[in-house]
């Protein structure tokens, strides 16, 4: 496994650059300005302004907030980046992210920022993928779809009890991850790279 998985970099790249654009404009300065640097709301994606569905996945609220999900992005993008190659590991985090940015659109008036639910997304492939091909993997690596389902499982249950966390991002991503990990092919197979 590498430790720079080129796709994961990138993402983490832009959504630093994305929080850099936000600090120097003062997006963070109220919450109307986050809204029109982008953040998901239902009223602006119901009213035609679909791109937020994608956007808002790049904003964060607070460095905190972006250092944590980097993190996470980093290790779980790894795992999933070389199961799945570099453009199916783009596309799980692009599905993720659409997927949970339509459930907080659904459930949740907003506004939303935070790349977690592509995140979610990812870590959902890690563990449908482990699941399903377990036995090609080594029983340290089951172990770790066992810790990543315990943290999603953690990280779900504390959002519904913390009202500032768009929990309906999170459900929605791991739901598209999922799917998208069952769509898709792993590209290692049977200790062998595929096409």
């Amino acid at each position: 496994m590498r430790h720079a998985p080129a796709v994961v970099l990138l993402l983490i790249a832009a959504n630093v650059a994305v929080f850099i654009w936000e600090v120097v404009t003062g997006a963070l300065t109220s919450q109307e300005r986050v809204v029109q640097a982008g953040a998901l709301t239902r009223t602006t994606v119901l009213a035609g302004e679909w791109w937020r569905l994608v956007g808002a996945t790049f904003l964060h609220g607070s460095w905190e907030h972006l250092i944590s999900n980097c993190l996470v992005l980093y290790i779980a993008g790894m795992a999933c980046e070389h199961a799945f190659g570099t453009l199916r590991t783009a596309a799980i985090y692009v599905a993720s992210g659409i997927s949970g940015s339509v459930a907080s659109t659904l459930f949740s008036p907003g506004p939303s920022v935070g790349a977690s639910g592509a995140i979610f997304g990812v870590v959902a492939a890690v563990i449908v993928t482990l699941y399903r091909h377990q036995h090609r993997f080594f029983l340290r690596d089951k172990r770790i779809g066992i810790v990543l389902g315990a943290w999603s499982v953690y990280q779900i249950f504390t959002g519904f009890m913390t009202p500032y966390i768009d929990n309906w991002a999170h459900v929605g991503g791991l739901v598209g991850g999922a799917a998208a990990s069952l769509v898709l092919t792993p590209r290692v197979m049977w200790g062998q790279a595929t096409s």
